[in-house]
């Protein structure tokens, strides 16, 4: 059995993860009314109230609920450069805390997984059209905040959505070298970003709040997109600074036409104050994805995730 799903290059064929078996009846209910519920829930006051906890420094209270957290979902403090629970002044700071030099060796490869996370999907932009999970997609245009010439650099090229679960490593890193050119703060829902909502919630990633990052790499253009959700309490980047809040409720945009940002492959570009979602866009004819990159895979920032088409044709 199998199911369409965009991977390796094209909108293909391929095996059923476990994540992504066909529902029972009751778990199908149970998935639309979990849905239900987030468009009932004030998902921005909810975020709000999450931010300021996570900045608060509350001593042996803010030591339990890491401990908690830790427990809860599995996180493997080993990594981390800083194994000790108790030394975290504020959930922000275990959040986003840094890896052990060498946790994540860098793939000798021209396009790197940029985080630790598992794929929803991967593959062709169809025209502008972007597949989301079975039933929804949405367009690049949406995606970038409405820039039709920007969107259009994408048509017809490749995308990858990579989605970040609480336990991970929240820090962003660049799949390739690029020079900053532009970035928007485009406004949005903050819905949840599992893969439940994303089966469930029409045009989901271009719905949300999210921070789009143009760069000019080697091979062209390239973007990365930060996906907002709920009770994510900021997204924020390693030439601005923490970009939300505040939550104008208005597009909002930063140019670098100096060309005096660029970042190597591997080096950290942002991060994210609770888990979120990062999408990025390629143009057509510059890359091609690893085989083994399908839906519900596991993935590690640094491992390699694709080759540009020339290397991929001198290969074959």
């Amino acid at each position: 059995m199998g199911v369409d799903c965009a991977c390796a290059g094209k909108i293909g064929f391929c095996p059923v993860p476990a994540a992504h078996a066909a529902p029972t009846m009751s778990h199908a209910l149970s998935e639309r009314l979990s849905v239900l519920l987030q468009y009932l829930l004030p998902k921005q006051a909810l975020t709000r109230l999450a931010g300021r906890f996570a900045g608060w420094q509350g001593g042996r209270w803010t030591t339990a609920a890491i401990r908690r957290f830790v427990r809860r979902y599995g996180v493997n403090m080993d990594e981390a450069a800083n194994p000790d629970v108790a030394s975290y002044s504020s959930f922000n700071e275990f959040f986003t805390r840094p890896l052990k030099a060498g946790a994540r060796p860098m793939a000798d490869a021209t396009f790197v997984s940029p985080v630790d996370g598992a794929i929803s999907q991967c593959g062709r932009i169809e025209g502008e059209r972007i597949f989301q999970a079975k039933g929804h997609d949405y367009t690049t245009r949406a995606l970038v905040g409405g820039d039709a010439a920007l969107a259009s650099r994408f048509e017809g090229g490749e995308f990858a959505t990579l989605y970040l679960s609480p336990r991970d490593y929240h820090r962003i890193h660049m799949p390739c070298a690029g020079r900053l050119v532009r970035m928007v703060h485009v406004p949005g829902d903050l819905f949840s970003v599992n893969p439940v909502t994303a089966r469930g919630v029409p045009g989901l990633f271009a719905r949300n709040e999210r921070v789009v990052c143009e760069f000019e790499g080697e091979h062209g253009p390239f973007v990365m997109v930060l996906v907002g959700a709920t009770i994510v309490g900021s997204m924020a980047t390693v030439w601005h600074g923490v970009v939300n809040p505040p939550r104008p409720g208005v597009l909002r945009e930063w140019r670098y036409e100096m060309g005096n940002i660029e970042l190597a492959q591997g080096e950290e570009m942002g991060r994210f104050l609770l888990g979120s979602t990062v999408v990025m866009l390629f143009p057509q004819g510059v890359m091609r994805f690893n085989a083994d990159w399908t839906p519900a895979r596991p993935i590690r920032m640094g491992e390699a995730m694709g080759v540009t088409l020339q290397a991929s044709n001198a290969a074959a």
